[in-house]
């Protein structure tokens, strides 16, 4: 029997003789009425402190991060930077709950994921300086490749995951998407691939209100994003996406469920874009002052450090490593990216396909000769 096996059959209309239930109660695939939160409540005393501290650490640098990247942008040093400020607690708990030998599969704003599953900052801003398709290798890493173009990772995601469970290895893919990305046809075709092949993937949406200056309203009319899961026929799960142990809580379970063979989780996680959508937006246009400083008020560093103070998890001992850690990834960036790296032109040619075709053969001969004769004047 194949993964497509009988229980794909399609059942009776319940309005024929010989008429079957329905083969899914909709029921437990509906998202919680309100997201669900950890933070300033009574749940936040059962989670291990350990974790706890780690995930107020991990914000820190993050937001660290993203603060020395978009300077480098404004330097010169980056070509864009889309940062992921505001939005670190979906960031670092992505990260966090994948085992060695899981996937993720990030797209543009992600870096700070990509970063803290392991890679290296320089290796990470790679392709964001303009220097390559990308910069570290996806296999070592377990991390797929940036993903520009919109929700085009999500589909690369199931077929991962599904080809790994074929192999009956324990894997995971975890594909992280904005809001914006589901508005395309790859994300609907992703979680309907996942749901009929019952394949272990976790979609993330962090939902920050807007794709680029659209916002959530003109892209969706659902109750939420999480909602869209119903219609291909697994669980969807709403969490406050600026709530570190929320996130965390939530992801833990849906990445649980996939490897146990229980098949897809969509996520959203409701956070919100504090910077503008890259260096080139200017966010003023469709946004208010107002907006932005009351989601500044429900920061994710803030509330964590806020809540693990009040419990006596956090000290400013604690809070000083973890700046100084922070301040340490800085100064490593800004030294690294002072740096000119050496280029190879003729690598845009390199992993572009199996065999190259003739029009790529083409452009690598003519690029190739026009290097030649700069090479020639210049001696």
């Amino acid at each position: 029997m194949t993964v497509l096996d009988h229980r794909h059959r399609t059942p009776v209309p319940g309005w024929m003789p010989g008429a079957t239930a329905p083969r899914t109660d909709p029921a437990p695939l509906l998202p919680d009425l309100s997201p669900v939160r950890v933070l300033d409540t009574p749940a936040l005393e059962k989670y291990d402190p350990a974790l706890l501290r780690e995930l107020h650490r991990r914000l820190v640098v993050g937001r660290r991060y993203n603060q020395q990247a978009t300077t480098l942008t404004k330097q010169g040093r980056l070509a864009v930077y889309p940062a992921s400020t505001g939005q670190e607690a979906c960031q670092v708990a992505a990260a966090l709950v994948l085992g060695e030998h899981d996937w993720l599969f990030p797209s543009y704003r992600d870096t700070l994921a990509v970063v803290s599953r392991g890679v290296d900052p320089l290796e990470a801003l790679t392709l964001l300086r303009g220097n390559a398709h990308t910069g570290y290798d996806p296999r070592a890493s377990r991390t797929a490749p940036l993903s520009t173009p919109l929700a085009t990772q999500a589909p690369h995601a199931v077929g991962l995951a599904h080809a790994a469970r074929l192999r009956g290895e324990p894997v995971v893919a975890l594909a992280m998407l904005g809001d914006g990305g589901t508005s395309e046809g790859d994300f609907h075709e992703a979680l309907n691939f996942a749901a009929v092949l019952n394949a272990p993937v976790v979609f993330l949406v962090q939902n920050n209100g807007y794709a680029i200056s659209v916002p959530l309203s003109a892209q969706s009319a659902a109750p939420s994003l999480a909602h869209k899961a119903v219609g291909y026929g697994m669980p969807g799960r709403l969490v406050d996406g600026n709530d570190a142990p929320a996130v965390h809580a939530v992801l833990t379970e849906a990445v649980e469920r996939a490897r146990a063979g229980e098949g897809p989780t969509l996520v959203e996680a409701l956070t919100y874009r504090i910077e503008a959508h890259t260096n080139a937006d200017d966010a003023t246009r469709y946004r208010t002052e107002p907006e932005v400083a009351a989601w500044r008020e429900h920061d994710p560093v803030l509330l964590m450090e806020r809540a693990l103070r009040g419990l006596g998890l956090l000290d400013d001992r604690l809070v000083q490593e973890a700046a100084d850690e922070a301040e340490a990834l800085a100064a490593r960036m800004r030294a690294e990216f002072h740096a000119d790296p050496e280029l190879d032109p003729m690598s845009l040619f390199a992993h572009v396909f199996a065999e190259p075709t003739p029009q790529l053969r083409e452009q690598a001969a003519q690029l190739a000769a026009e290097l030649a004769a700069e090479a020639e004047v210049a001696d």
